[in-house]
């Protein structure tokens, strides 16, 4: 038995994986002869050596064992009167359970004909009879051994083919002459039972009509090239299948065929579009939003300057449109917008899809196509015009606009009536860029609201003074920071789970000359503009580092503070080092500060931004994507970020409870953030309902003024303490 040990042949030189010895216990072996003196001196040979072993006279009476009894190893004379070793090896084959049990046939002769029965009798390894005990023992130990590697491949297996079905994904092999082979994972995603090989069209078949053709084409293409396959694939059902083929080479080199994986991602492909829709169009009147207004009217611009046509740009507000909403409340006053979008729509030609980077096309068909009206925000749309041959055009489309709003809009059977005031800006007369053309025009509409509103006016240079507003704003900023009239107030994060409060966002307040208060909507817009944001957000942070330190230090409270990050601070070299610094400045882990951007500002130049993400990370800072669902994000990009959160913009909160598609696309977004294992913070929670359906919808924190106001650093922890003191 020493011996055995030194070969490492024993069951307890390695942990059990199959249930063939349990550990370090002896290895159970049934002895099956019909020679009770071989019986004897086989079964004292094997229990000299480790083993336990129980003995069986003859075919039947292992059978009536193996009833009640499971051994690890099963050794089975082959020449036995009536029920000899080949039948008795062929019916324990057919017992539950017994399918891979290791079976030892002994024969007397190492003859070829014994030796092929022993096989299709379903032994897995053949002895020949003699009192060479040592290497009986050694055999039988390398069988326990096998028997364990294959039942854990076979369990890793059965764990590969459960995550494949999990992930709904296969895999296939395709042959020159042989057909599209689908391995059973790949016919469970597919919805098929017939396991033979597909023909070519049979695959076609298969994909919708509209994708044949182009995929076909993409197919003789890979194969001309021997290049790999990696594409989305429309199939019949309303399904999309991802699929990924490498090629595969014969010894001569020449292309054999084809081995690859598909996946059905059709719940992603959902979960995309969804957010899509959500990215780029607004959700209560489905006109583009701001962000592919902006995107659209960049698209005109470089059109109307490749063809040197004039491009138009209509900024339309609608005139005291908070007294309607303040009078009839906000359900009734979104459905008034939804009405005016469709008022407005009719007065400009338009499209609602989505449209391809491919847009930039000289053709009049992809230039008109960039006609539209979408909503700004609020109260405010904007009109794009790209082929006006002058202002008369223009106005006359803005003319247009006023009359179909003088109709009354009837809402729950009573009749109100809706006036605008339209600003127009014109290319290249009034501004080279975007930026410049809403400015003028927005210059333009207050100008129209000075007239007395229910007008349109056309930008003059005269209009410009009410930039100079912005100009002192931006003065009176510099000397804000010099003087420290910049503050921080705090608005906690409550868990969803158990109610406390971890973290708290750092949101900036402006003391303006000592005097009251300067909210950010006043006064962050032109921070942005000038650059001075990103000395802002320093002195952001580091203020944050210092108030988390003095939590700490007298009230012995933690708390993480998420500090927002415009995107221009990513253009400085030192930022790491600079949050690192705070943070050490302070005493603190860097962990205990979190770093939030906003999906735009992070999608506007993610080349640069990514690294320094990751740089962050490295350091300890978590990073926080802010006003989700506000920029579109790739799903790709999404996952090569070091983000750990996810926060939902307030602007599909506040309809929570109220539309059907607001919870579809904040549950869109949840399911995308679990997905990429990431945490869902919900902004602008105001009321009991939207909470209620937060919390029904899996979000993790959430944050707004149905729990607190954000406030100063030492109300925060008068804040605290109330709330411990009421036990939450």
């Amino acid at each position: 038995m020493d011996r055995d040990r030194e070969l490492g042949l024993g069951l307890g030189d390695e942990p059990d994986a199959s249930g063939l010895g349990q550990g370090d216990r002896a290895p159970r072996v049934l002895l099956v002869d019909d020679d009770p003196v071989n019986l004897l001196l086989t079964a004292a040979a094997l229990r000299e050596r480790g083993f336990s072993v129980s003995e069986a006279e003859g075919g039947l009476a292992a059978l009536r064992q193996l009833a009640d009894w499971l051994p690890d190893v099963i050794v089975l004379d082959a020449m036995m009167p009536g029920l000899d070793g080949f039948e008795t090896c062929r019916e324990l084959r057919e017992l539950p359970g017994f399918e891979l049990m290791p079976v030892l046939m002994l024969t007397g002769l190492e003859d070829e004909d014994s030796i092929e029965q022993a096989f299709q009798a379903g032994a897995t390894d053949f002895f020949v009879k003699s009192h060479q005990w040592t290497l009986l023992a050694a055999r039988l130990h390398y069988l326990l051994r096998s028997a364990r590697v294959q039942m854990a491949l076979l369990r890793s297996q059965a764990r590969l083919s459960r995550a494949q079905d999990l992930a709904r994904m296969g895999s296939f092999e395709w042959r020159d002459g042989q057909g599209l082979v689908l391995e059973p994972e790949s016919l469970r995603v597919l919805g098929r039972s017939h396991a033979g090989a597909l023909s070519p069209v049979e695959v076609l078949h298969l994909v919708v009509p509209a994708q044949r053709r182009p995929m076909l084409a993409r197919l003789r293409e890979a194969v001309r090239q021997a290049c790999m396959i990696d594409c989305d694939v429309a199939i019949r059902g309303e399904r999309v299948l991802h699929v990924e083929a490498e090629p595969q080479f014969d010894e001569q080199g020449r292309l054999a065929g084809y081995g690859g994986i598909l996946q059905d991602v059709t719940e992603r492909r959902q979960a995309e579009d969804k957010i899509r829709v959500l990215a780029n169009f607004d959700s209560l009147t489905q006109l583009p939003n701001r962000h592919q207004l902006i995107w659209r009217a960049g698209k005109a611009l470089e059109s109307a300057q490749r063809l040197g046509h004039t491009f138009a740009l209509l900024l339309i507000d609608l005139d005291r449109f908070k007294t309607i909403n303040d009078t009839l409340g906000h359900a009734r006053g979104d459905d008034l917008l939804v009405e005016i979008g469709r008022r407005l729509r009719g007065c400009v030609h338009h499209c609602d899809q989505i449209l391809d980077p491919g847009i930039d096309s000289a053709t009049l068909r992809s230039h008109r196509a960039l006609e539209a009206v979408g909503r700004l925000g609020g109260d405010e749309f904007v009109a794009l015009l790209p082929e006006v041959a002058d202002e008369a055009q223009a106005v006359a489309v803005a003319d247009a606009m006023l009359q179909a709003l003088r109709e009354p809009v009837v809402l729950a059977g009573r009749e109100y009536f809706v006036t605008a005031s339209i600003g127009v800006g014109l290319y290249p007369r009034d501004g080279v860029s975007v930026v410049d053309l809403l400015r003028n025009a927005d210059m333009a509409m207050y100008a129209a609201k000075a007239d007395g509103r229910n007008a349109r006016h056309v930008f003059h240079p005269d209009l410009v003074g009410r930039g100079r507003e912005k100009l002192e704003i931006e003065t009176a900023l510099h000397k804000a920071l010099e003087r420290g009239e910049l503050v921080l107030h705090y608005q906690p994060q409550v868990d969803v789970i158990d109610g406390r409060v971890r973290a708290v966002e750092a949101l900036m307040r402006w003391r303006r000359d000592g005097g009251g208060l300067v909210q950010p909507a006043d006064f962050i817009p032109v921070a942005e503009e000038t650059g001075l944001i990103v000395p802002m957000s320093e002195w952001a942070i580091g203020e944050a580092a210092r108030q988390i330190a003095a939590w700490r230090d007298h009230h012995g409270i933690e708390l993480v503070v998420a500090v927002n990050l415009p995107s221009r601070a990513f253009e400085r070299f030192d930022l790491v080092e600079q949050v690192r610094e705070a943070a050490q400045r302070a005493g603190l882990p860097a962990r205990a500060l979190q770093l939030e951007i906003t999906e735009t500002g992070l999608m506007r130049n993610l080349d640069q931004v990514i690294p320094v993400l990751h740089r962050l990370t490295q350091a300890g800072i978590e990073i926080a994507i802010d006003d989700f669902g506000t920029g579109y994000s790739s799903l790709a990009y999404l996952t090569q970020l070091p983000i750990r959160e996810l926060k939902i913009d307030r602007s599909f909160v506040c309809h929570l409870g109220e539309r059907e598609q607001s919870t579809a696309v904040v549950t869109a977004v949840v399911a995308l953030a679990r997905s990429l294992r990431l945490r869902v913070v919900a902004e602008g929670v105001e009321t009991d309902l939207q909470e209620q359906v937060l919390r029904g919808l899996g979000c993790d924190t959430l944050q707004g003024r149905r729990f607190a106001h954000p406030m100063p650093a030492d109300e925060v922890v008068r804040w605290l303490r109330r709330r411990a003191g009421r036990g939450v």
